[in-house]
């Protein structure tokens, strides 16, 4: 099993609904996605996929959608405000924890066509979340000993 990673450094504001932290207020985050792709085979060029592919296909996403933007549920009382104001927002349909933006990272990469099968979302230096392929393991299989 092949498996190669591409990490995408991105900043972004947001506020959790719901929440009796001081994450109820805006804030912003210099985050980082690890895009983590896995497969079988490689392909002619003895690669899994370029990582100018992933640059291609995520990153750029990333960096048009996510990144100096403020991501807000649908449902946040600020977001009319923020949005007649003119500020760049990125619209969830859940509120925008760090575990939610991971899946939301992971579904684009899928929708891209890479064969996505973890994201990590370090919020800060010290906490992030997984968003891995349902029903998939972190655990490898051991070689058995004789």
């Amino acid at each position: 099993m092949y498996r190669v990673t591409r990490d995408i450094p991105f900043c972004y504001g947001h506020r959790l609904l719901n929440y009796a932290g001081k994450c109820r207020h805006l804030h912003g985050h210099n985050g980082l996605a690890r895009v983590v792709l896995e497969g079988d085979r490689l392909d002619e060029r003895g690669m899994l996929v370029d990582f100018s592919d992933m640059k291609r296909a995520i990153q750029r996403w990333i960096d048009e959608n996510l990144d100096h933007n403020m991501l807000l549920c649908r449902e946040d009382p600020l977001l009319p405000v923020l949005l007649e104001r003119g500020e760049r927002i990125f619209v969830m349909e859940e509120n925008p924890t760090a575990e939610n933006i991971a899946r939301l990272i992971y579904e684009r990469t899928r929708e891209s066509g890479l064969p996505v099968v973890e994201v990590i979302l370090w919020e800060t230096d010290n906490c992030s979340a997984i968003y891995r392929e349902p029903g998939r393991s972190t655990e490898r299989p051991t070689a058995e000993r004789e």
